[in-house]
C-alpha cells in the first residue's frame, strides 16, 4: 500500500479535521498516512512519499500560522524534491473572490518550485457549499492515490 505524508495547516480545525479523516479512511484499507499538523522542512528529509498539503485559508488568500514556517522555508530553501508527487486540497470561502483558497495556490506554486511533481487537479472546498469537507476530501483522495506511479 502507498504510504502519504500529509502536511496540514489549519485555523480552526476544519483542515485538521479532514486530514485526520483521510487518515483514518486510508489507513483502514491499509495505507500508512503521517499527519504532520506543524510541519518542518526536515520532515522532507524523513522519507520519499508522496506529499499531500491539506490547508485552510485565512485573511486575503495566505498560508496558516502553522504551515506559515514550513512554507517560507520551502520558498527560502529551495529543498529539491524532484518529481515527488504531491496534491492539494484547500479549503476556503469563495466570498472572499479573487484570494478563494489561496494558501493551495501558494502551496502549489512553492511545491512545483521546488521540482515536485503534481498529480491530479486541486480540490478547492468551499465552506459556502460545503459543511464537512472531509465527506467531499477523502472520496478525492481515493482518486488521487490511483493516480500515483
Amino acid at each position: 500500500m502507498t504510504a502519504i505524508t500529509l502536511i496540514v495547516g489549519s485555523v480552526y480545525g476544519g483542515a485538521l479535521q479532514t486530514a485526520r479523516t483521510i487518515r483514518k479512511e486510508l489507513a483502514a484499507e491499509g495505507h500508512p498516512v503521517k499527519v504532520l499538523e506543524a510541519p518542518r522542512i526536515a520532515d522532507l528529509a524523513a522519507d520519499d512519499n508522496p506529499l499531500l498539503v491539506c490547508t485552510s485559508t485565512t485573511g486575503e488568500g495566505e498560508v496558516p500560522p502553522g504551515l506559515l514556517p514550513f512554507y517560507l522555508d520551502l520558498r527560502e530553501q529551495m529543498p529539491m524534491q524532484q518529481g515527488r508527487p504531491f496534491g492539494v486540497i484547500v479549503l476556503g470561502d469563495s466570498s472572499y473572490g479573487d484570494t478563494f483558497c489561496g494558501a493551495g495556490d501558494l502551496m502549489e506554486e512553492a511545491l512545483l518550485e521546488v521540482a515536485a511533481r503534481k498529480v491530479g487537479d486541486t480540490l478547492k472546498i468551499d465552506a459556502l457549499e460545503t459543511t464537512e469537507p472531509e465527506a467531499v476530501a477523502v472520496p478525492w483522495v481515493r482518486e488521487w492515490l490511483a493516480r500515483l506511479p
